[in-house]
């Protein structure tokens, strides 16, 4: 998405007509230059938020009284802004001697708001970080003198980090630091609109800041970046393997060859992270993967990629081969090539997909993609380094199918094994991440955060379960999410039910609706409730639940007599 001015983002503002989400600024600095941009972001990236900004320097005001305009506002997002000019006020305020615990008493501080906020709202949390300040007192001898200002403020970004890593899974920082280290000070904060108007960042810096609190937005919201696809000849390596060879090929300490090693190396973190890698190359196949077979000095071998497309088909065509393989959303996509043509036909005929404009020069490459901000995540589990690997194993299963004449036959060969439990914490990371990320299959498309699901878990008042799967390939992980809630001495209400695209027609959803059902009666239940809400990517369970028998009610809405139900025949074994 191009950049764009503050007073352009201040106009959008003017057209946010249709929020969809609301978010509420508190801060202990001035936030109405921030409120005006964030709205102007949000109708640019077509989230529309209503922002409420609430006073000047009100934020123990607002965050611990249950009765303030805040909560009133019932915002699904509170941004907190706790400028470094004001901690540094307070640590010059503190005594000599009670200087080396300043960073654990400001913790502490902001610990008793995110406690307060989590008590009278639902809101997420988002924060921002603190941007490096100097005092220049001690200068470099900061860096080592407990009682320095320099030293404590590393130390309060540090606990920052770990305190809601370890206590506050619903508060997500914002790296309002990151922001000012790419434009640098001078372009960032100036101390006379500080002085005169409390403004933390100047109006010039804004849409950075927005831009990156809008990431986090619309993480939250399952709008994620979930595969790279790339090109390889002067993309990941300098040259054209098929004309240069192995030994001619750039990739290495050689001409550009430690760029093309630092695209691989960030590629590679982005693999480790979760993010699905795909080649989709105008090449020979067994030429394309020459380099990654034989290559001393490439970083990324072939077992690092989910999907390898090398033909001399279009990309565009290429690329809907690869999302049909992979069956994410075609907007789940970045797509890296070397060439303005490649680019502009996967532009033209695939818009979802988000298509980086490269530098010509490969040694400004890693750096312009890492100020893209393409893939911000709000939650990590460690299924998310194994994506790959299961990804890899589900070509091997359609490998396998076609092999069977009888689907069923295919099903048991698979010998397939399940548990279906109710939500644990160990478990509690992977099921908030499965709200934030299921767009297809899933039926009403609430999103939860971590925090959020450890309350369900722990209330008598709801139902839980997730199931997990394997087979003879290799390990599904958890990969399906139903949340049901009591809303009589009767009735259970399916508020949500979620799962992954990879394991559809395996009997899945047949097994866990048996379970539910069971569960339902176990516990008291007669009949279940349901609900379809429709989202642009959801159409595919748009007749979920007429398939198991629910009665339509009309307006999306189903009813099932659970002693009426009759369970269906499975292939997987349930441990």
């Amino acid at each position: 998405m191009e950049s764009v001015s503050y007073t352009a983002l201040r106009k959008l503002s003017k057209q946010c007509t249709s929020p969809v989400k609301k978010l509420a600024i508190v801060g202990d600095c001035a936030t109405q230059q921030l409120a005006a941009a964030l709205a102007g972001e949000s109708v640019r990236r077509g989230c529309q938020l209503s922002v409420l900004d609430t006073d000047y320097d009100q934020m123990e005001a607002q965050l611990l009284d249950p009765a303030s305009e805040l909560y009133a506002f019932q915002p699904d997002f509170i941004l907190m802004f706790a400028s470094v000019q004001k901690v540094k006020a307070r640590f010059q305020d503190t005594v000599p001697s009670e200087r080396a615990a300043f960073a654990e008493r400001e913790m502490q501080r902001f610990s008793g708001l995110w406690q307060a906020a989590a008590a009278n709202s639902r809101a997420k949390i988002l924060m921002f970080d603190f941007p490096e300040e100097e005092d220049a007192v001690f200068g470099s001898y900061a860096l080592r003198n407990p009682a320095s200002f320099g030293f404590q403020l590393r130390k309060l970004n540090a606990l920052f980090g770990e305190k809601i890593a370890a206590e506050f899974p619903n508060v997500y920082p914002i790296a309002l630091s990151a922001v000012q280290a790419m434009r640098g000070r001078p372009q960032f904060f100036e101390n006379r609109t500080w002085y005169l108007a409390k403004l933390a960042v100047i109006p010039d810096a804004l849409p950075d800041v927005v831009s990156r609190v809008m990431d986090t937005v619309a993480a939250l919201a399952g709008k994620l970046k979930k595969c790279v696809v790339v090109d390889l000849d002067n993309t990941l390596w300098g040259g054209v393997i098929g004309d240069d060879g192995i030994d001619g090929i750039q990739l290495g300490e050689l001409g550009d060859g430690p760029a093309f090693i630092a695209l691989q190396k960030w590629l590679l973190e982005l693999k480790r992270r979760g993010i699905l890698l795909a080649v989709c190359s105008k090449n020979n196949e067994d030429t394309a993967k020459e380099p990654f077979e034989k290559h001393p000095e490439t970083v990324l071998r072939l077992e690092d990629f989910a999907v390898f497309v090398a033909n001399w088909e279009n990309k565009a065509d290429n690329i809907r081969s690869i999302q049909q393989t992979l069956n994410i959303g075609m907007d789940s996509f970045v797509f890296l090539d070397d060439n303005p043509f490649e680019r502009n036909l996967v532009r033209q005929m695939l818009p979802e997909v988000t298509v980086p404009e490269l530098p010509e020069d490969p040694a400004l490459v890693p750096a312009f993609l890492e100020s893209l901000h393409l893939f911000e995540a709000v939650s990590y589990s460690q299924e998310d380094a194994a994506r790959t690997a299961q990804y890899q194993a589900e070509a091997s299963r359609a490998a396998a199918q076609a092999s069977f004449t009888s689907y069923e036959d295919y099903l048991i060969s698979l010998d397939m094994q399940g548990e279906i439990l109710p939500f644990d914490s160990f478990h509690y990371p992977r099921i908030a991440q499965l709200t934030q990320r299921s767009n297809q299959f899933n039926l009403r498309t609430v999103r939860y955060s971590e925090s959020d699901i450890a309350a369900i878990a722990q209330d008598p008042q709801y139902l839980t379960r997730y199931m997990t799967l394997s087979d003879q390939y290799g390990e599904h992980g958890l990969i399906s999410v139903v949340i049901c809630k009591k809303v009589s001495d009767d009735t259970l209400f399916i508020d949500t039910w979620l799962m992954s695209c990879r394991v559809l027609r395996r009997g899945v959803e047949e097994c866990l609706f048996d379970a539910i059902v069971q569960a339902a009666l176990d516990s008291g239940f007669r009949y279940l409730t349901a609900e379809y809400l429709p989202t642009a990517k959801n159409k595919m369970v748009e007749h979920f639940y007429d398939g198991f028998g629910m009665q339509a009610e009309g307006g999306g809405k189903y009813r099932l007599d659970c002693k009426t139900y009759a369970k269906h025949r499975c292939h997987i074994k349930i441990r």
